[in-house]
């Protein structure tokens, strides 16, 4: 199983953020992986769809955009316009979750082509709230910390849920990305990795670390 590496943009230097991005560009990464948070969803606020728009015309990477935010479904547009190749929002949100799943599907990227639709889940939301929507879906994403700050330690306890989605996956014969977002880093990757992931979300692990692209190449070492 390919997996990618989604360094994520909150964990950057805001005063440098087009180095920062391109610095992980050069160094390997697949996916640039951008937060949004509105101070109300999560207690804390990041950035939105200008600070996209105004990164998008300086990389080629794919951009992984994860709305932590109330009301996705108005903004959606917003963030396609922007540059999104994919756009992630929670099923604990206040959108209809089918209704914004379907507003996704019909949005197109820079290139024309359809932007993935992913459904995230908090730590402490049940797997199973996903299963309904998994045949609509490009992507889950199982958030590995409760969401709204970087830095915070990974929950192990999440493996379970990596892994159930994984069966549940298998057992209908879709192909969808597992993401994994939260803690990670070179001590843990693996066994997300043999949970079930075939994303990994890191932020402090890459862009703080002295060399990105030894960072990159040792969340997906199998040693």
């Amino acid at each position: 199983m390919s997996v990618l590496v989604a360094p994520s943009l909150l964990a950057a230097d805001f005063a440098n953020l087009e180095r920062e991005m391109t610095q992980v560009e050069l160094a390997g990464a697949d996916w640039l992986h951008l937060d949004v948070m509105d101070g109300h969803f999560v207690p804390n606020i990041s950035f939105g769809a200008p600070v996209i728009a105004a990164l998008r015309p300086l990389s080629r990477l794919f951009f992984d955009v994860h709305l932590m935010i109330s009301e996705p479904l108005r903004y959606l547009e917003d963030f396609a316009e922007a540059g999104a190749d994919s756009i992630t929002f929670h099923t604990e949100s206040n959108s209809p979750v089918a209704e914004t799943i379907d507003a996704i599907r019909a949005l197109k990227n820079r290139d024309g082509k359809r932007i993935m639709a992913g459904l995230s889940v908090k730590p402490g939301t049940e797997i199973n709230a996903v299963y309904p929507y998994l045949s609509r879906l490009d992507m889950v994403l199982i958030m590995t910390v409760e969401p709204g700050f970087g830095g915070q330690a990974f929950m192990p306890e999440m493996l379970p849920k990596l892994a159930s989605l994984r069966e549940k996956c298998v057992s209908m014969g879709k192909r969808l990305h597992i993401q994994a977002d939260g803690g990670i880093n070179e001590k843990n990757a693996r066994a997300v990795i043999d949970a079930g992931a075939d994303c990994l979300v890191a932020g402090s692990a890459i862009f703080g670390a002295g060399d990105a692209a030894c960072a990159i190449r040792q969340l997906t070492s199998n040693d």
